[in-house]
């Protein structure tokens, strides 16, 4: 129950509640507090050292903002199709769309209108911007009329989706993006997909199948074997990534590595909460209600830049 009252009051209304203004349920359908996952785009802007840079995060704030529009069509789409669907499962019923508060006519035309403005967003980044910001409403297109419905490719699909964000976000600055890191995306995305997985498994119970037909595929046992082989493949590659000569060279620093127990640290706490408090459907809702995993994220996030940017790496 708290759980679902917890969903509830961050994609609709929670019950007895008065029922949202039009404005409300629009807002809420773009689902604003999925946008955080966009923040990859910024990670070409860091760790391309051009952070310092005005120019470059100018247009890292907007391709930030155009893969927020952009996602936000994919959800409305996706609540469109998916509505008769959403209506039969504990919590995604209370999402705008299926639970009547917005029209699928003004949904669909709030879409045509963001797709618009993230496509002149898009233009004026650039060509390579452009051809990525279209590869991902291809891939979310694709995931919502077939890919979902495929084992294992699911997955794989949702982890791609950050891959092409981070490598727009290099596109948007004109930064190569480091095959590392999107080695690293690509793990971690998998492993939050792979946790949100296991979540509606162990939440829907037998019902799992009949909620999302996919999820008939899946075991907790499987899912668990997967999440293990991503899990250490995740850390491995993060360990290679901070102690690579590459990595040494470009950041003038080898104390990269001294970031290691952050990650190590919030995925472990990470799984804690799957296993332990039955969390993880939502990765941003459970990184922003979680202090210690909201800490951790934050202490990485300084650390990296400190060493990154220290005056002794800028004056080489």
């Amino acid at each position: 129950m708290h759980a679902q009252r917890r969903i509830a009051l961050t994609t609709s209304h929670a019950p007895g509640t008065p029922r949202p203004s039009v404005a409300a349920s629009l807002f809420l359908a773009l689902r604003p507090a999925q946008w955080t996952k966009n923040l990859i785009v910024f990670a070409a802007l860091i760790f391309g050292q051009r952070l310092l840079d005005v120019d470059s995060v100018v247009r890292a704030a907007v391709a930030f903002l155009a893969f927020c529009a952009l996602s936000g069509v994919v959800y409305i789409l996706n609540d469109v199709v998916d509505r008769e669907a959403d209506r039969q499962h504990p919590l995604k019923r209370f999402r705008p769309i299926a639970a009547g508060h917005l029209s699928v006519t003004l949904a669909l035309t709030t879409a045509g209108v963001l797709l618009t403005g993230a496509l002149l967003a898009s233009l004026w980044l650039g060509p390579a911007f452009l051809v990525h910001a279209a590869a991902y409403v291809l891939l979310q297109v694709a995931y919502s009329l077939g890919l979902k419905r495929q084992v294992i490719l699911d997955v794989l699909s949702i982890a791609l989706g950050f891959v092409i964000r981070a490598s727009a976000g290099g596109a948007a600055i004109h930064v190569p993006v480091s095959q590392w890191l999107l080695v690293c995306t690509i793990l971690l995305a998998l492993f939050l997909a792979l946790a949100k997985r296991r979540h509606e498994i162990t939440l829907l119970g037998e019902d799992a199948a009949r909620h999302r037909a996919i999820l008939g595929e899946y075991t907790p046992y499987l899912v668990d074997q997967m999440i293990s082989v991503v899990t250490a493949s995740t850390l491995m590659g993060y360990a290679f990534y901070t102690v690579s000569s590459d990595t040494t060279e470009r950041f003038g620093t080898k104390w990269l590595g001294l970031t290691l127990p952050f990650p190590l640290y919030g995925i472990f706490r990470y799984l804690y909460l799957v296993h332990r408090r039955s969390q993880g459907g939502s990765p941003t809702e459970l990184l922003l209600a979680d202090r210690p995993l909201l800490l951790c994220v934050a202490l990485w996030g300084a650390t990296t830049i400190a060493l990154i940017y220290h005056p002794w790496t800028l004056a080489r």
